[in-house]
């Protein structure tokens, strides 16, 4: 769990670059913004996402690594930001659930998983669309079930059952597909 501090206990604000004693800077691209800033070496990617960027769409749900609400693309491969420390991140491309739709338009497996209601209770959906999105990366688009089930094994829904998320993953991979052949 990852407490804010109250506003009088806040450090004070430094330019980003200076460091702080204790402090490392650090600067990335997030969702095709460059940011920097001087963070405590031992920031998690994740708390640097949801406190420092405010991007509350990569969900902590179990701080060991095993259920995969946390999943970010680091430069393009699917990532457990829960496990990565922010600092070792300088120079990186981040990409969070925020950052897949472009132009107010939901990206293919956002919009496979909406139309075939890969979701419940709506927590490990941000996870689940990321590590798809890696999946079908390095996948292709024709996947079957027994694969993409394989796949899944380090993401975790307590609600669902995965019917419809296979189903989403699978429509959502096809869609992918049909995309990057438009674009050839």
């Amino acid at each position: 769990m990852f407490f804010r501090k109250k506003e009088a206990d806040a450090a004070p604000s430094v330019a980003p670059g200076a460091g702080t004693a204790g402090t490392v800077p650090v600067s990335m691209t997030v969702n095709g913004r460059a940011v920097s800033a001087d963070i405590d070496p031992r920031t998690l990617l994740v708390q640097f996402i949801r406190e420092n960027q405010r991007l509350t769409g990569t969900h902590v749900g179990c701080d060991t690594s095993q259920c995969g609400a946390c999943v970010v693309h680091l430069d393009g491969r699917a990532a457990k930001s829960c496990t990565v420390l922010a600092a070792t991140c300088d120079g990186a491309k981040i990409t969070t659930i925020e950052g897949l739709a472009k132009d107010g338009k939901l990206h293919p497996m956002q919009e496979a998983f909406r139309e075939h209601h890969g979701l419940q209770c709506g927590y490990c959906t941000p996870g689940m669309i990321m590590a798809a999105v890696d999946i079908v990366n390095r996948k292709g688009g024709n996947i079957d079930e027994a694969t993409i089930r394989h796949e899944l094994e380090g993401n975790i829904c307590r609600c669902t059952g995965y019917h419809n998320i296979v189903a989403a993953i699978r429509a959502g991979a096809a869609a992918m597909g049909g995309m990057r052949q438009a674009a050839e």
